[in-house]
């Protein structure tokens, strides 16, 4: 009867760990995709940083710099859109978000430096993997300098 009793709980305890893997696996997924995005949004948000101090550093008054992102198509084999955000009514540049596109399980922000706006032309949002996407920064004859995110 020993023997059963053993059996039986070592054919339980290799189903329960096999499940517990599982989540410990899905959540490390998670995490590692987590961070990819973090990273890519600190990217875009550094790279339009470094754009705004170069317009910023320059004597001319009408000034527009883009520069190519090096972005990965997919992480973890899924794809991602970036977007910023931005105050609706003042067009004020907030934040970098990138998120996964099949659901909003994973995302992650990146903060832009105040005071920068959102062209009122850009696009809202890019899909990855899609085309080429370049980064931009305005500066005109008004006070105001302008970031964007488009395809090339």
């Amino acid at each position: 009867m020993s023997h059963v009793i053993c059996t039986s709980a070592l054919i339980a305890l290799v189903f329960v760990m096999q499940f517990s893997f599982m989540y410990v696996a899905d959540n490390m997924k998670t995490d590692m995709t987590k961070r990819e995005l973090k990273e890519i949004s600190d990217y875009v948000s550094d790279t339009l940083a470094n754009l705004y101090f170069l317009a910023n550093s320059t004597k001319y008054s009408n000034v527009t710099l883009e520069k190519t992102l090096s972005l990965p198509s997919e992480v973890q084999g899924l794809t991602y859109e970036l977007s910023i955000y931005f105050n609706a009514t003042t067009l004020e540049a907030l934040s970098v978000n990138a998120s996964v596109t099949s659901s909003l399980w994973a995302e992650a922000t990146s903060w832009l430096l105040p005071g920068l706006k959102v062209d009122s032309n850009a696009t809202e949002s890019i899909v990855s993997g899609l085309k080429p996407v370049v980064a931009g920064c305005r500066r005109n004859v008004d006070p105001n300098v302008y970031v964007w995110i488009a395809y090339d």
